[in-house]
């Protein structure tokens, strides 16, 4: 029988900076958890690397520890996973890169927790009070027994009642302040089918959401809290727009204060009425994935969109007082150097408040995964590197330095000087700020681009990973 009555959770810190750095989110995952446990009568703290420093003296005197981890985030995750299971603490590791990959995390715990881990978490943890340390009969579930095989139970069933779900309690966060942005999740899933987002491996393609009526409670209640921004984390607010509307009437309603940001696709442009209840209910900025300017990458990527649809997406937004960050993906095997170039030129053109330029990605469990593995089209797999900040496949029309290089320059051009003296003439200054830590975090990734570059032209092919599609 153990004793297990002390649990902290770990959410890794990122490798390096990007545009949006100073503003860190918690994910949601390991605080759910958490807040699961501790309505169960367990003494737990969350630690979110990106907000707050670790507290050792709380993990160390803890009886199991739980650390989350993305693919960029996985090498600081396993680092830390090692250093406590030395100090005879079980580890859990959890999130989209031990889903994909198992049998390489579990060389640095004692469980991987593989998808949805909220109908995992609990029944786990009573297994081990109970002694029996590998549990066949839980879904979702990873782990080597003493012999050194390793166990895969068949995967979890996706949860479909998310209104049984606690509101995460944001007080378990170590360092959390009310002026951070309060994360709230209000659905799961996504009906669309990029090529190179990890989202449906992870959530199904099945929309699944809270009722209005607990997430207008959960909005209400996190304005109660947060003096900052609230941020809608699902991977797209707007996927049922008719829910959206009555979540958003429910604000206006009730007379909920809310500053609000969200991520969603170029549709909800085609509603009117959608946008202007986004306006009226605080709506300050729409995070919106147009990922690419050219019509063949479009195409390749399956976004099912036009260059003409995202014109109009922008202007619209625009005209209902809204705010746009504007995310592409570069790199794709029907882009250019020409295509970075104009992708800045149009969101300068299109004046954009801000942007990402990020690099394709190919993040195990996704489609592109496969195929560049499977081609030998990657490059290492350096974890760490896998930020969409750093170069990591053999473009197709491209070399892979200039693909690096002209995305930072492109980062480079569009957060100019003109762009941070144009906000600070208008007074504002949040968008000044914004442009200035950008130009910060660009001088040193152009600093450090050199010797990454360099090190990757040096490497041999490398030995890919075992990998296991769940």
């Amino acid at each position: 029988m153990a004793v297990i009555k002390k649990i902290s959770f770990i959410e890794a810190r990122s490798p390096g900076e990007h545009i949006y750095s100073k503003f860190p989110i918690p994910r949601l995952g390991a605080v759910l958890l958490g807040t699961i446990l501790k309505n169960q009568g367990y003494t737990v703290k969350v630690f979110v690397e990106d907000i707050a420093p670790i507290d050792w003296s709380f993990v160390e005197s803890s009886d199991l520890v739980g650390i989350s981890t993305i693919t960029s985030t996985a090498p600081r995750a396993y680092a830390l996973a090692d250093l406590i299971r030395r100090k005879g603490i079980p580890v859990i590791l959890g999130g989209p890169h031990p889903t994909f990959l198992p049998e390489e995390a579990l060389r640095h715990a004692d469980y991987v927790v593989r998808g949805e881990a909220d109908m995992t978490i609990l029944p786990l943890i009573e297994s081990l009070k109970k002694g029996d340390l590998f549990p066949l009969n839980i879904k979702g579930l990873s782990f080597t027994d003493p012999s050194g095989r390793v166990f895969n139970t068949p995967p979890a069933e996706l949860l479909k009642d998310l209104d049984s779900l606690p509101f995460p309690d944001m007080s378990i966060v170590h360092g959390f302040k009310p002026e951070n942005i309060y994360p709230i999740s209000t659905s799961r899933g996504c009906p669309f089918d990029c090529k190179f987002c990890s989202v449906i491996q992870m959530f199904g393609r099945k929309y699944r959401y809270r009722s209005t009526e607990k997430t207008v409670e959960d909005i209400k209640r996190a304005v109660r809290f947060s003096k900052g921004t609230i941020f809608f984390v699902d991977d797209n607010f707007a996927a049922h727009r008719e829910r959206t509307k009555e979540i958003l009437r429910g604000i206006i309603q009730k007379g909920i204060k809310a500053r609000w940001s969200a991520q969603v696709r170029i549709d909800v442009a085609r509603d009117e009425e959608l946008l202007r209840l986004m306006a009226e209910s605080g709506c300050h900025t729409l995070y919106i994935g147009f990922e690419s300017i050219n019509p063949e990458t479009l195409k390749l990527y399956n976004k099912k969109q036009g260059l003409e649809d995202i014109i109009e997406c922008i202007k619209k937004v625009h005209e209902a007082g809204i705010h746009i960050h504007g995310m592409f993906v570069l790199g794709a095997d029907t882009d250019e150097i020409e295509t970075i170039k104009s992708t800045a030129d149009f969101a300068k053109r299109l004046k954009l408040e801000t942007v990402q330029f990020m690099m394709l990605t190919p993040l195990p469990g996704t489609p592109v995964f496969f195929e560049f593995r499977d081609s030998g089209r990657l490059l290492h797999t350096d974890w760490s590197k896998y930020d969409a900040h750093h170069v990591v496949f053999k473009p197709s029309r491209i070399s892979p330095r200039m693909l690096h290089m002209e995305t930072l320059q492109a980062m480079k051009r569009f957060y100019s000087w003109n762009y941070i003296l144009r906000h600070i003439i208008r007074l504002n200054l949040h968008y000044a700020v914004i442009g200035l830590y950008g130009r910060r975090a660009l001088k040193k990734a152009l600093k450090m681009a050199r010797n990454y570059l360099e090190s990757i032209d040096l490497l041999s092919p490398l030995e890919m990973p075992v990998f296991r599609q769940n």
